[in-house]
């Protein structure tokens, strides 16, 4: 079985949301770059938000995220999982990430969106109960993966706009 571990969270001074996706995929695991599957929608959808091009350098993307006060996680730290798929993720094995200590270093993150449901059914297992004195907005989001295909990329990209711009 393969063990896989998380990124560090992007974060800037001041975040004001904070998106959270389950574990990284192969892919991005092998780049060592957050949503680096070429069918992954998330960076073409950040960049109608953000105004930076999905086509930009990594480093760019990364800092446009910070400068526009949107930081980047995963609910897990590590897991077992064959491959990329979040229902292959052994959730005997897996261990959140430390949401309470990012949200401490991060006053001003109001709204958390989930992207997918595995995101958010986690998370609400997880790590919201350990949560104290939080009022934050919890917010899923169609998850931006090409296994998700049964929305077009123009609706996602509608619901993650109305949703972080608001």
């Amino acid at each position: 079985m393969t063990q896989v571990s998380s990124f560090l969270p992007i974060e800037g001074k001041s975040a004001r949301v904070l998106i959270l996706g389950s574990m990284p995929g192969v892919a991005s695991l092998n780049a060592n770059q957050y949503y680096a599957h070429p069918q992954n929608a998330f960076w073409k959808i950040i960049s109608t938000i953000t105004g930076c091009p999905a086509s930009a350098s990594y480093e760019t993307r990364v800092e446009v995220l910070k400068q526009s006060g949107i930081a980047l996680w995963d609910v897990l730290e590590s897991c077992i999982r064959p491959g990329s798929l979040d229902a292959d993720i052994d959730m005997i094995t897996a261990k959140a990430n430390d949401i309470a200590a990012l949200l401490q270093r991060q006053p001003g993150i109001k709204t958390i969106y989930f992207n997918g449901g595995t995101a958010e059914k986690i998370f609400n297992k997880r790590i919201l109960p350990t949560l104290v004195n939080t009022h934050i907005q919890y917010i899923r989001l169609p998850s931006t993966s090409p296994a998700h295909a049964g929305m077009s990329l123009a609706e996602k990209t509608k619901i993650w706009r109305e949703a972080i711009e608001a």
